[in-house]
């Protein structure tokens, strides 16, 4: 298959990511790799590089990093209107569906013993097996790239800290430059993001005068709605290290106004788990079931929308600086040690949470295995695959 070129249509983005919606259980890390087979190997919208620097530059950012990865794949495709299409296609469906849950009209109940549910923790551990052993063939061909992967790996797995993954890829770019800097000085200068300058620098300003004025503004201001922007603004703004960072930051922000309680809290977390797509749609549930103004499914959209916001600030305020960095001479070399850096990333990510949590007996594993050579050999599409391992996952509960 040849690499698609030129813009696509945002029909075509929302359609393609509105199915990953629906599709892409596993959390952020196997989001990535849905997101790799969908885009690098079956559609060509980018090559293996590219999107290990889309990935680079999200795990730099605060925020939601599959999220973030994807409203730059959008913005890509079609410009910042297709990133807008991307989020709305990848976001909105678990985003309706916790909305639906915190209204109690869907009868999930406690679902953390599903079988069902175990078999789409099953089906991740082979995404992103995938994801890792591809991404390692292409961005880790020697044995310097492949050993700072596997340093990065370990340093991940014994300093487990949201700062910990910052500090990998910052390493990982500094050795590129002083290893890697030889073979590595034509990066290629093309654009990854259609972003001007004065667009990037208008969103920077907005992002960081919004998260400066609102906490000053509430002390002049008694505005609830303001106050419930502002939480979940901030923890949009604020988090590193993935979705499940964030729970704690919501925690501290609704449950000691008893906007929401803690069993109320507990029980939307659970049952975001038994969702696909990205667990910022927690804050759906959240904002609908707020003891608060806005609430009901306008307060969900509300919090929906304030938790994400800074996601699509930073991504376009960043875009065309990160690609005038790439564009340098020499700055090959810091992007290949950050690659190779990521590819460590989603190698401990591999192991924890998404192993450990899955493969508890040798079922599971040989169901693991089966998913990744669907994926891997046969060339299955990720939906059927999630399909059936769910169904899989199921059966090996009844046994």
């Amino acid at each position: 298959m040849t690499k698609q070129t030129g813009r696509g249509s945002l029909l075509e983005v929302l359609a393609v990511f509105g199915r990953l919606g629906l599709t892409s259980f596993g959390g952020p890390v196997a989001h990535l790799g849905y997101f790799r087979q969908e885009f690098v190997e079956r559609r060509r919208w980018l090559d293996e590089r590219s999107y290990a620097d889309i990935v680079a530059l999200c795990q730099f950012l605060p925020g939601p990093a599959s999220s973030q990865v994807g409203i730059a794949v959008g913005i890509k495709r079609a410009g910042i209107l297709g990133g807008i299409a991307a989020w709305f296609g990848f976001t909105i469906p678990s985003a309706i569906a916790l909305i639906l849950f915190a209204y109690r009209v869907t009868a999930i109940g406690d679902v953390s013993d599903a079988g069902w549910l175990h078999g789409l923790k099953v089906v991740a551990v082979a995404v992103v097996g995938l994801a890792v052993w591809g991404m390692a063939r292409t961005l880790c061909p020697d044995l310097p790239r492949a050993t700072m992967a596997i340093v990065a790996a370990v340093a991940l797995l014994a300093w487990q800290t949201p700062a910990s993954q910052i500090a990998v890829i910052g390493a990982g770019g500094l050795l590129g430059w002083r290893l890697l800097r030889e073979d590595s000085d034509r990066q290629g200068s093309a654009s990854l993001f259609p972003v001007g300058r004065t667009v990037a620098t208008l969103c920077l300003a907005l992002f960081t005068t919004t998260l400066i004025a609102l906490p000053l503004i509430e002390r002049v201001v008694s505005s609830e709605p303001l106050q419930v922007f502002d939480s979940f603004f901030r923890s949009g703004s604020l988090v590193f290290g993935g979705g499940h960072v964030v729970l704690p930051l919501l925690q501290a922000e609704v449950v000691p106004p008893a906007w929401v309680t803690n069993e109320e809290f507990i029980a939307g977390y659970g049952a975001a788990q038994a969702v696909p797509g990205p667990l910022f749609t927690f804050s759906a549930y959240l904002g609908t079931i707020l003891d608060g103004a806005p609430t009901g499914w306008p307060g969900g959209l509300f919090a929906l929308g304030a938790i994400y916001i800074p996601s699509f600030l930073l991504v376009i305020g960043s875009a065309p600086f990160w690609d005038n960095l790439r564009a340098k001479t020499g700055f090959g070399g810091v992007m290949r040690g950050i690659n190779a850096a990521v590819v460590g990333l989603l190698a401990a990510a591999l192991y924890g949470p998404v192993w450990i949590s899955a493969i508890e007996r040798s079922e599971d594993f040989a169901l693991a295995l089966g998913a990744f050579g669907l994926l891997a050999f046969w060339k299955w599409p990720p939906w059927l695959v999630v399909v059936l391992s769910a169904l899989g996952g199921q059966m090996l509960a009844s046994i």
